[in-house]
């Protein structure tokens, strides 16, 4: 009996004693606050490291050095947020972008990630507007299994969050697909009408502005228009010329509701 004590206490000392990633701990970062949480990866491009990537779930570090740059006494008149359809909208469609319209898009982002780093990507940045547009991931399940209530729970967030501090809503569509290469057995259609349904009928409720870019991009079956974005899910440079006047008008529109505000 005492040699059986001895060997389990021999192998909870060895546990407590063995490094932390052996223990299943994440070394990385280290444990507890610090004033800067975004560091620098080797070669200067944190962003593609995916050990930073591993403990930042909202990608808050992704541009928090861009934000840092907006001069507050300057503050931007739209702040884009969603996910890869809104990061590549600024490359492909920089006619829609200038120093006054900014993109805080991240790829294969959902409405919960979005939500969480909604304060330091929109509202610190003080704008006028706020164009929000997500749900392509939260039907393909991008962040884990969901559901439709909290979805709209994450939207109804931002919204409410905007609404607080003066910023007036667009809320954007989900551009149209039939497929995901990731998912080829999935069929999105039909979640994406019933949630642009929604998305209609809750900007009304809020007074906010709907921009319908599903209407300007979709086939007869709920697809993306190849012409517009071969890839059946991402706009290409056609797809978003065809969704500028759409945003243009919705921005318009978001600026007269700011100056009635006022």
């Amino acid at each position: 009996m005492a040699r059986w004590w001895l060997a389990l206490l021999s192998l909870l000392a060895g546990a407590l004693s063995a490094p932390a990633a052996a223990r299943g701990v994440n070394p990385y970062p280290p444990p507890g606050m610090a004033e800067s949480a975004c560091p620098a990866s080797r070669d200067g491009l944190w962003a593609q490291d995916e050990r930073v990537r591993a403990n930042d779930w909202a990608w808050l570090c992704r541009y928090r050095a861009d934000n840092a740059l907006v001069d507050p006494a300057n503050p931007p008149q739209v702040v884009f947020i969603g996910d890869s359809i809104t990061e590549n909208w600024v490359g492909l469609d920089p006619v829609l972008f200038d120093k006054n319209r900014l993109g805080r898009g991240i790829s294969g982002q959902t409405s919960p990630q979005m939500l969480v780093r909604f304060w330091q990507d929109v509202i610190a940045l003080k704008p006028r507007v706020v164009h929000i547009m997500a749900g392509t991931n939260d039907i393909a399940g991008n962040t884990g299994p969901t559901t439709p209530e909290a979805y709209k729970n994450a939207v109804r967030a931002m919204v409410a969050l905007a609404e607080a501090n003066g910023i007036v809503v667009i809320l954007g569509s989900i551009p149209p697909t039939d497929r995901f290469g990731w998912s080829p057995s999935f069929q999105p259609a039909p979640w994406i009408a019933a949630l642009n349904g929604w998305l209609r009928d809750y900007a009304a409720e809020r007074g906010a502005v709907y921009a319908d870019y599903h209407a300007v991009l979709t086939g007869p079956n709920g697809e993306l228009r190849p012409e517009f974005g071969p890839d059946g899910v991402h706009p290409n440079a056609a797809g978003y010329a065809a969704m500028r006047p759409v945003a243009e008008a919705a921005i318009a529109a978001a600026e007269a509701k700011f100056g009635g505000q006022r």
